[in-house]
């Protein structure tokens, strides 16, 4: 009953003139979104249509002669909903939902409208991990300093972007620290007054956030807690350590190899025994 009027609309569309707008709707997955039919004021709707026109066309919904319809097999089906504005509601949103939609409305003087809408769908940006590493001190480095990288990562999102807080509710300046691979990594070099100073990893896109938090002083080396060693005292103990062993293996390989004698005249010092006489040795008068 209802394919009369749509094929109407239809021409409407292809030969008189259209009046187009255009506007970008962001939305999540999971989420809703309500694109809305603007029109101009004094615009009596009478008739109207909904579609997406890209990745493919399908019809979602349709007002006729009063009647809001959106039964139409598209994949929207059962996630589409027409209201009495005639604003169509979609969701709960897939990543797959992106594309652009288009409503045409004809008012009861045979004037018609077209408006266009773009729909982005992204991911929610999940929680952040921060790794704290510490810079191994030179010459260079002022005493009682700790020069620290904080490497923030997300899962690869799109359109993400990384930003970094620090976490005071008193700043006297900010120390020197630097950006490495588009915000991802922060350096900071912290002193014994940044005990309990925290920084915030903050991760974002156009429809959510979400951050992390660390306290980077406590991964620096002269306030590595008990039974935990940063990477500076894990360095100090393990290379010593590491090369203490080489030379004694390589030691002994040397003191007892086969080249170095020591064999033979251990064999034969155990051929004297205590009753063997010895010739060169002689009794004192």
């Amino acid at each position: 009953m209802a394919m009369r009027p749509l094929w109407s609309l239809l021409l409407w569309e292809a030969l008189l003139p259209i009046t187009v707008t255009g506007a970008q709707v962001l939305s999540k997955v999971g989420g809703s979104v309500l694109l809305v039919a603007a029109h101009p004021p004094g615009f009596q709707v009478r008739e109207a249509i909904w579609r997406c026109l890209w990745p493919s066309e399908e019809l979602l919904a349709t007002f006729f002669r009063g009647s809001l319809e959106t039964l139409y097999h598209s994949r929207f089906l059962g996630r589409a909903q027409l209201h009495s504005n005639l604003s169509l509601e979609l969701g709960p949103l897939e990543s797959g939902d992106s594309g652009n939609f288009s409503v045409l409305m004809v008012d009861t003087r045979g004037q018609t409208w077209t408006q266009t809408l773009q729909l982005k769908v992204y991911d929610a940006v999940p929680r952040p991990v921060v790794q704290v590493f510490i810079a191994v001190g030179g010459d260079a480095q002022p005493p009682k300093t700790c020069q620290v990288f904080l490497s923030c990562w997300a899962p690869n999102i799109s359109e993400i972007t990384y930003s970094w807080r620090r976490e005071t509710t008193m700043d006297f300046g900010m120390e020197p620290h630097s950006l490495f691979t588009d915000g991802q990594v922060l350096s900071v070099s912290l002193g014994p007054g940044d005990r309990g100073v925290a920084y915030s990893c903050i991760v974002s896109n156009p429809v959510s956030w979400d951050l992390a938090t660390v306290t980077p002083w406590d991964s620096c080396h002269h306030e590595a807690a008990p039974g935990k060693a940063s990477y500076k005292d894990v360095l100090l103990v393990a290379v010593p350590v590491s090369l203490l062993l080489m030379l004694v293996t390589l030691f002994s390989a040397w003191h007892w190899g086969p080249c170095s004698g020591k064999k033979k005249k251990d064999v034969r010092a155990d051929r004297v025994g205590p009753e063997t006489e010895n010739p060169l040795v002689q009794d004192l008068p």
